[in-house]
């Protein structure tokens, strides 16, 4: 038997029970579709999140205090803590390659003038903070330079948070009240949006040593460090022996480089990808168990067919071959139908929420239409194989 008759007997067989057939294709369709789209949104997010991150450059790192890998007990029995202190993050300046460091502690406090106000995110920062986080100033200028540990009465704020408190009002020169002090408005931002979960149209900053005061806290909620040149990991190696020796020989500090962030995140977010194509693939077994169903019915409903084949002098492997071209056309049809719906909708959600991250990989396309097809041969296997092992005597004596 040709190829072309085996197509030919399996389109026959399909058309002859076109509901049937629809269904089934429709199962894996659906399948297709809840793979393509889940995955798609989860790299999306991956990219998003990966982006946030390295819009800051690559040449950064961050010293958070308290060590994330710990042993022994606590207390008395676990050594002692000290805390990131101005004196620590002005002390890295020491260090060869090291370019900024930003002395970091945030807090919440609701920033006033005139009877408005509104509650949002205090940094306490210094001047070289636009630097690092990659923002402009729109008016006025940022926090002026100089000795972190002397303070100020300054504030810069937010375009959204300027725009709450004074409208369309100049906003240089004015006061705000902000954790029950009195502070002078020296700039505005520029727009950013949000990063990494903060609005920046939405805060305010002010000289780190001003915020420790107002917040009355003693010690730094981070510390941002960007280098210059390649060597990073020898610089991060000098750091970190710089601080140790000043917290007596205790490494109660973390540092995390921006490659360790981007590896972890991408590790967390690839995990997430596969969950959800995950249970997008129980759909696509669903399709496969619907095939599997069909296709042993058939078998069932075509035994004089069968019987009839084989009295004309087809072998049993050809009659195997026609009960897997019907399975596998099956599948195709229904991944091919998934794929453009899937491509379909991910486009209508990029129109419609423009903020939801949707990115379809090529190879997540390809990968779709090959599992497709590997699903409806898988199916196949057992009604094809129960076909060519009926007794051809037998097949026709039913009939």
């Amino acid at each position: 038997m040709r190829i072309a008759d085996a197509l030919a007997l399996a389109l026959g067989a399909l058309r002859a029970h076109r509901l049937r057939t629809v269904l089934s294709v429709l199962s894996i369709a659906i399948g297709i579709t809840a793979v393509v789209l889940l995955t798609s949104i989860g790299e999306g997010t991956r990219r998003f999140v990966i982006g946030e991150f390295t819009q800051f450059g690559t040449n950064i790192f961050s010293v958070t205090p308290g060590k994330i890998e710990t042993a022994g007990l606590p207390g008395v029995f676990g050594g002692t803590t000290r805390k990131l202190t101005l004196d620590d993050a002005q002390a890295m300046y020491r260090v060869p390659g090291v370019q900024t460091v930003i002395p970091v502690v945030m807090g919440q406090s609701r920033v006033e003038s005139g009877g408005l106000g509104r509650s949002v995110y205090v940094f306490g920062v210094t001047s070289d903070a636009p630097l690092l986080w990659k923002f402009g100033i729109r008016r006025g200028r940022f926090l002026p330079a100089g000795d972190p540990r002397r303070g100020g009465h300054e504030a810069v704020l937010g375009p959204g948070l300027a725009r709450e408190l004074f409208g369309t009002e100049a906003v240089v020169g004015r006061f705000v009240r902000a954790a029950g002090a009195r502070l002078r408005v020296v700039g505005v931002t520029t727009p950013k949006g949000r990063v990494l979960g903060f609005d920046m149209d939405d805060l305010a900053y002010i000289p780190v040593a001003t915020a420790m005061r107002l917040f009355n806290l003693d010690e730094l909620t981070e510390i941002d460090v960007t280098f210059e040149g390649r060597q990073g990991e020898a610089i991060v190696e000098d750091v970190r022996a710089l601080l140790t020796a000043r917290h007596a020989g205790h490494e109660d500090f973390t540092i995390m480089t921006q490659a360790q962030m981007l590896d972890v995140m991408d590790d967390v977010l690839g995990v997430v990808t596969l969950a959800v194509a995950g249970i997008g693939a129980v759909s696509l077994l669903v399709g496969a168990v619907g095939i599997l169903t069909m296709m042993w019915i058939s078998v069932g409903e075509r035994t004089g067919e069968i019987g009839l084949m084989r009295a004309l002098g087809a072998r049993a492997a050809e009659v195997r071959r026609v009960f897997l071209i019907e399975a596998v056309g099956l599948a195709a049809t229904g991944g091919v139908l998934g794929l453009l719906l899937g491509a379909g909708i991910a486009a209508g959600l990029r129109v419609v929420l423009p903020g939801l991250p949707v990115h379809t990989r090529p190879e997540y396309v390809v990968l779709a239409l090959l599992v497709s097809t590997a699903t409806g041969l898988a199916s196949g296997v057992a009604p094809a194989g129960r076909a060519a092992r009926l007794d051809p005597v037998q097949a026709l004596r039913a009939e």
